[in-house]
């Protein structure tokens, strides 16, 4: 009896002692540029988009563009029997170290190294692309969490005030001045209003889940937001955005490195119009044996060294080579226009994200302007549907507009946060800072 109460005891003690640490994992601070950070070190695609960085810069090598010669050794045996008389036997060895290099073909080896260069360019530009993905991901999912929070103290606050409103029906037809339908009223209305905070409960707890999965952490890890919810208004002139968009949109950038690439290619098919030339070189020791019937056996011992050259040209070849170069021309041209169209592509997006932005800030103005007449507004019919001025179904539709207000202007703070996001990458502003 007294092991059992100790055994209790101790597990108390042991959640009061580790109670603190779970608050402390609980109230850990987590501002904007902390969630970048933390998507930078554990984001499952910026990490898969790194080792293909990785990858495309240890491919990038002159051995792999073939400078260099090959070296091999080889040993080979053979044995044979006479059959006609299966006493006589003779035994080959074979050893040699020999060197293949290809002197010339077409430059085709600086050709090859310099489409590894722009291979390994395209790679960092792909996980650029990862990257800024994942940073307009991070900040938006960061305030759709402050934007499903403050939504949610908004359904709080209708919710309260619709239990106020409840009791005091409950408190008035205990007193013989409501009727029993006014307070079945004031119930549908606060059941309803807490039907809605609960749902909103619901989104908020799924904002915090994907901007912890975006951030590589459990569902449950718990976060304290300290950035507020508020967007920068600040001006932009659209000349300074498109010349930015021109030169750092990380889009556009990749596909100048696909352009050389192309040109790389067809420089390729080029090359193979020259004749090439190739160097064999190595030594040989050889070794063999011959037993006889007589029981008596010779053998034989010899080293030698070789060095030939090559020179190889296709006169023709049903003229694949010369369609293979006019593929790759086209393909060329084609890469130039694929650049035209994400200029012009690129243009539209920024045009249309301009308007957005500025039209946003406007609407900002008003929506704030809208909310606090309906805060007002609110205070006042309180205190008129109290005194009897109004009745119930006035001060509900008086409810609806200030929780219709609360949420545009939380809405309009949202929207242009990511219309100052949109705008940002594509002037390939995340990847500049």
């Amino acid at each position: 009896m007294y092991t059992t109460k100790f055994r209790i005891f101790y597990v108390i003690v042991f959640i009061l002692l580790l109670n603190p640490l779970i608050q402390g994992q609980q109230d850990e601070d987590l501002p904007l540029s902390g969630a970048i950070e933390y998507a930078l070190k554990n984001n499952y695609g910026i990490i898969i988009s790194r080792g293909n960085s990785q990858i495309a810069g240890i491919s990038n090598s002159w051995g792999n563009a073939g400078r260099y010669p090959s070296i091999g050794f080889d040993v080979s045996n053979r044995n044979s029997y006479d059959i006609t008389d299966p006493n006589i036997t003779n035994n080959f060895v074979t050893a040699g170290l020999g060197l293949q290099w290809n002197l010339f073909n077409g430059f085709r080896v600086w050709i090859t190294k310099e489409q590894l260069a722009q291979l390994e360019n395209l790679a960092h530009g792909q996980s650029a692309v990862v990257i800024e993905s994942t940073i307009d991901d991070i900040i938006m999912g960061y305030y759709l969490v402050l934007l499903q929070d403050k939504k949610l103290e908004v359904f709080e606050k209708v919710k309260t005030l619709s239990e106020d409103r409840y009791k005091y029906e409950l408190a008035r037809k205990e007193l013989g001045g409501s009727l029993t339908y006014n307070v079945l009223l004031a119930k549908n209305v606060y059941l309803s209003d807490k039907a809605n905070y609960l749902t909103q409960e619901v989104v908020y707890r799924n904002a915090f889940r994907n901007l912890n999965y975006l951030m590589g952490f459990e569902s449950e890890r718990f976060w304290n937001f300290t950035d507020p919810f508020e967007a920068d208004s600040m001006e932009y002139v659209f000349g300074d955005l498109l010349e930015k968009m021109k030169s750092d949109n990380r889009t556009l950038k990749n596909q100048y490195i696909n352009l050389l690439l192309k040109q790389s290619e067809l420089n390729i098919k080029k090359s193979s119009l020259y004749p090439s030339l190739s160097l064999s070189a190595g030594i040989e020791d050889n070794w063999s044996r011959i037993a006889n019937p007589a029981g008596n056996s010779s053998t034989g011992n010899g080293v030698s060294a070789y060095g030939n050259l090559n020179l190889s040209y296709d006169i023709f070849a049903g003229g694949t080579k010369r369609r293979a170069v006019k593929i790759a021309s086209i393909n060329e041209e084609l890469a130039q226009t694929e650049i035209n169209q994400i200029i012009h592509n690129l243009t539209n997006q920024l045009y249309n994200e301009f308007d957005y932005y500025n039209v946003r800030r406007e609407l900002l103005d008003v929506e704030r302007e809208s909310l606090q007449a309906a805060e007002l507004n609110l205070q006042i019919a309180e205190e008129k549907y109290k005194s009897g001025v109004i009745n119930s179904f006035n001060y509900r539709d008086i409810q609806l507009i200030y929780i219709q207000s609360a949420l545009s202007e939380l809405e309009a703070i949202y929207n242009l946060i990511g219309s100052h996001t949109a705008l940002t990458r594509l002037t390939g502003g995340f990847i500049t800072q």
